[in-house]
């Protein structure tokens, strides 16, 4: 964590993901403090930068994805994804975080589920797709199925598809 000046500690305002030198990712980190109103940026390696948050906090990458969707399914996300770092004590959500199942292991799919996807509304197709694996991995599944797009569909949305 920083100190500022003025002996207050100062507060992660926001974090930037950029890609640095050698492909390596690189986190711009804003802190203010509230005591004085100074404002620092700090741009250093992802690894060494995490000492310097001080809650958790979503960069700007991923919170511009999660106003990307649409509330109903944005809210369901946030809090999934929040839950799910607190319980691995981090406090960084990246947009690659964002994007991973929970388990961090792939999962494939089965060529009529790829297509179910692809007809999806764009507008909720990554998310949809996202939420199939997280809930995969957490039931130790290795593959998607219609089977479970329609139960993780009626879930949501109460609905299921007419046969």
């Amino acid at each position: 964590m920083l100190t500022c000046g003025c002996g207050r500690w100062m507060h992660t305002e926001g974090i930037e993901e950029r890609t640095g030198e050698h492909g390596a990712l690189q986190w711009f980190i804003r802190s203010e403090c509230k005591g004085c109103g100074l404002k620092v940026g700090v741009d250093m390696p992802e690894e060494r930068a995490k000492s310097l948050v001080d809650r958790l906090i979503w960069t700007d990458e991923a919170l511009h994805r999660l106003d990307r969707m649409p509330p109903y399914v944005a809210g369901l996300v946030r809090e999934e994804v929040e839950q799910d770092m607190r319980r691995q004590g981090e406090r960084v959500v990246t947009y690659e975080t964002l994007l991973r199942p929970r388990t961090g292991e792939r999962i494939e799919w089965d060529p009529e589920a790829k297509q179910r996807l692809a007809r999806v509304p764009a507008a909720v197709r990554t998310m949809a797709g996202i939420e199939l694996e997280r809930t995969a991995a957490d039931r130790g599944l290795s593959r998607i199925t219609v089977s479970l797009m329609e139960e993780i569909k009626a879930k949501y949305f109460g609905m299921a598809a007419s046969k």
